[in-house]
């Protein structure tokens, strides 16, 4: 690593006799997310807290090929390290309207952000920040098709192999839409196991419709949809077959002026079939959605404030309420995200405050 930066600089000094753009961008992710789900039998209590500092440096051509070099830094709050966590980012990108192609190590941000919760659990942002793979995607104006690939262990004597491989879409007409997200998680045994190990395939759908009337009234998100998730699992050593859990999920968020309402409601057979035979064995690594899901009836109702919402800067206060196991559990969580440089971003129409005049 040491030995890399000084070639990069190099390289980007002379970017400009090859008519090629150099590229750069530093992001600082700060979260602090305390969980109060004590005598729960599905999730844990638990704080979460610290800081992602991920620079990225590169060269862009023909304003459509790009290569981009850096690293995704965690110190957590109160650790005595000063890096508690790193991975690497180097990644190619391809991004000419309406496709979209990225294939290496780069921020999970890019490709999964619009997964619901029953896919990737909070923790999966804090802590595995990129995904090292490939990603492709078709959008046009409100819909997109993508599919992606996600390598997450590679088999040795002490690694498992395992990999996740994803699809969604997305199809907006007017008001209404119709949209689908999907996953298979393949997760296999090390090389020469001492004792005989299962292969997993963990799968999840989620098929909804929806109404989206944000611009209708004016609002920065008036949206509501309705669907239904399957959950598919197996161990093929157990010869039993696959493991369906079906269930009804619904999603409504209203947002006006910087004060926000998301409520997720699930009901039906509880996921993860598997989570108490294996995880205590695996230290959780067969599953990736959070195993409140386990529990047949949930409700997270989640209220937020946006401090700020820009380009550059965005700061966010949630209270949420779960109500499962009736029982209900509060949850306070704190994120400001600071993203600076020239690397070209989705531009955003400008925030309007409730609060704007208040002060002046």
């Amino acid at each position: 690593m040491k030995r890399l930066f000084p070639l990069l600089l190099i390289w980007l000094i002379s970017a400009g006799a090859f008519a090629q753009k150099a590229e750069w961008q530093v992001n600082l992710y700060d979260f602090f997310d305390n969980t109060e789900f004590g005598f729960s039998k599905y999730q844990m209590p638990q704080t979460m807290s610290g800081v992602h500092v991920a620079p990225e440096i590169g060269l862009g051509w023909d304003s459509v090929h790009h290569v981009r070099v850096g690293a995704d830094l965690l110190h957590e709050f109160g650790s005595d390290k000063v890096v508690d966590y790193s991975n690497p980012i180097a990644y190619y990108a391809f991004e000419y309207k309406p496709f979209r192609f990225y294939m290496g190590a780069f921020p999970r941000k890019m490709a999964v952000d619009r997964y619901p919760r029953i896919f990737f659990q909070d923790s999966i942002t804090f802590y595995r920040p990129t995904i090292t793979g490939l990603f492709w995607e078709f959008s046009k104006k409100n819909s997109y098709a993508n599919v992606w690939l996600d390598w997450t262990s590679r088999q040795t004597t002490k690694r498992h192999e395992a990999f996740i491989m994803g699809w969604s879409g997305k199809l907006a007409s007017g008001i209404f839409y119709g949209q689908h997200f999907g996953y298979m998680y393949h997760y296999a045994g090390v090389i020469h196991p001492t004792e005989p190990e299962a292969l997993h395939d963990n799968g999840m759908m989620l098929t909804s419709l929806g109404v989206d009337l944000a611009e209708k009234a004016d609002f920065e998100k008036l949206e509501l949809n309705a669907g239904y998730a399957v959950g598919l699992e197996r161990a093929r050593a157990d010869n039993d077959g696959w493991h369906k859990q079906k269930g009804f999920l619904s999603e409504a968020r209203v947002e006006y002026r910087g004060l926000g309402i998301f409520n997720t409601f699930y009901a039906g057979h509880g996921q993860m079939y598997y989570h108490n035979q294996y995880v205590s064995a695996t230290g959780n690594l067969l599953y990736w959605g959070d195993p409140i899901y386990q529990a047949k009836s949930y409700d997270r109702l989640d209220g937020y404030i946006n401090f700020l919402h820009t380009d550059v800067v965005k700061v966010r206060f949630t209270y949420s309420l779960h109500f499962a196991e009736h029982t209900m559990y509060h949850e306070q969580g704190l994120s400001v995200n600071y993203t600076l440089g020239n690397i070209k971003k989705t531009p955003e129409k400008k925030y309007r405050y409730l609060w704007a005049g208040w002060f002046r």
